[in-house]
């Protein structure tokens, strides 16, 4: 929802909790840890997923005009989208003109703005028929205060002591700036019950193939569970992503947001940390996570671009480099926002209508080409299917990041100079050389036990066997 209040919580959360692996009937050993081969839907393992804002994305704003988009966005290699909230928004203590999407009144109907059900189902059959997945934004930890259920189940909120309805609550038990959502209270068996059944009504009336979970570590994860149990015997292969950074949520949840690589990524794109910081965060992602664990990488989102600022104002030129790291890392599945393979290079209001411009210099290529090597490249798949990434040994190490994911007679090498100025990286310790080819520039090369690439400012080898 919003990021700021996201990384508060999630820091301190980050530096105390443990490792949480699951179990699973299909298991294999990785290491010292125990992963989950088989617990996330198989279409899932080299997924690209895309971030749908319909009130942005075309000057309607619709469900229709947005379904015109599916082939170019198939052709773009996108495998799943995700629907930010798409239902009517609250009028009481609205935000702007428009409201925030994540301000629900009713949560088994649709926002008129964007259409009618009828549209939404031909939207979601559409994207059926062409291959893609679709999950739906998921708001659980609050309502708009004109909810129904702020009348008819009052018992169903946080009560403060005057009687009155508590906005939104954060970790620390304190009331959020959200001042147009009414905080739920999870203490209530019969309001979980009906959030389960209306979760449930969008798998049964428009066939969607799961959620992304709004603010999910603000809800007690036991109620995560008690979706899954209630959900996946109506729909086989449900896939749920979780807008939050705890390793426990992975007990209910294909993947989580991977917050603290993005915030690392601006600062190593803008200068602010040398690349080798990587390494820590790897290493402690390593330890917190099981290798069964996909993590969301992105460089920006609906939040980002609006709270923060775009890809363009937090990287600069190295947003494509960044990108490339981000999304062929272990445990990586892929996020692209609406309008970045356009280089959309604006704030988009929130509250208001401000649709995406779709003139800027096409990064349709580049976007595409890393999907393409997702797909195609077992080695980079999420996960145990996928191979683990060695640190590639090499000098430069404030500028340069640079890994290989490999297996068997498979690899790829992966270099990003987040620097200003041309280099010529020197390596040391190869495990993989052979013939490779660049998988941009499409030339081969021969990679030995050590050696020098070169690499362009703000630039980015990928090289493939």
């Amino acid at each position: 929802m919003r990021t700021h209040t996201v990384m508060a919580l999630t820091a301190a959360l980050l530096a105390a909790c443990a490792p949480s692996p699951r179990t699973a009937a299909d298991s294999t050993a990785s290491g010292d840890r125990v992963v989950d081969a088989g617990i996330h839907p198989a279409w899932s393992r080299n997924a690209v997923i895309y971030e749908v804002n319909i009130r942005q994305y075309t000057p309607e704003g619709t469900f229709a005009a947005f379904q015109k988009q599916l082939p170019r966005l198939r052709e773009l290699g996108v495998d799943v989208l995700w629907i930010m909230p798409i239902q009517p928004i609250g009028n009481l203590n609205r935000k702007g003109t428009l409201g925030s999407y994540y301000s629900i009144s009713d949560y088994t109907a649709f926002n008129p703005e964007f259409g009618s059900e009828a549209s939404f189902k031909a939207l979601v059959d559409a994207a059926h028929a062409l291959g893609f997945k679709v999950i739906l934004d998921w708001v659980a930890n609050h309502t708009a205060f004109d909810h129904e259920w702020t009348t008819t189940h009052k018992d169903w909120y946080t009560i403060k002591p005057d009687g009155s309805i508590s906005r939104a609550i954060d970790g620390d038990g304190k009331e959020t700036d959200w001042s147009d959502v009414a905080d739920l209270n999870f203490a209530s068996a019969p309001m979980r019950q009906a959030m389960i059944g209306e979760m449930r009504w969008w798998l049964e009336q428009t066939g969607i193939d799961g959620f992304r979970c709004d603010m999910a570590g603000l809800v007690p994860s036991d109620f995560w569970t008690e979706v899954r149990t209630a959900l996946d015997p109506v729909k086989k292969d449900l896939f749920f992503l979780a807008e939050w950074e705890d390793p426990a949520l992975h007990r209910s949840f294909d993947a989580t947001y991977s917050w603290e690589l993005f915030h690392l990524m601006n600062d190593i794109a803008s200068g602010k940390q040398p690349a080798a910081r990587l390494d820590t965060l790897l290493a402690k992602e390593d330890t917190l996570f099981a290798a069964g664990d996909f993590r969301l990488r992105f460089t920006s989102n609906h939040d980002e671009n609006s709270w923060a600022g775009t890809e363009f104002e937090r990287m600069g030129a190295n947003h494509q480099p960044a990108y490339v790291v981000s999304a062929l890392l272990a445990r990586s599945i892929p996020l692209l926002y609406s309008g970045q393979e356009a280089s959309f290079n604006r704030r988009l209001q929130f509250f208001e209508k401000d649709s995406i411009d779709w003139t800027g210099p096409s990064l349709a290529e580049f976007y595409g080409a890393i999907f393409r090597l997702r797909h195609e490249h077992a080695v980079l798949w999420s996960g145990p299917w996928g191979a683990p990434q060695v640190r590639l040994v090499t000098d430069h190490a404030e500028k340069v990041y640079a890994f290989s994911r490999a297996r068997g007679n498979r690899a790829v090498v992966v270099l990003a100079n987040f620097g200003d100025a041309p280099l010529s990286v020197r390596y040391t310790a190869f495990t993989h050389p052979g013939a490779y080819t660049d998988w941009f520039s499409k030339t081969p090369l021969t990679l030995t036990e050590a050696g020098t690439i070169d690499i362009a400012p703000h630039g980015y080898r990928v090289l493939v066997r």
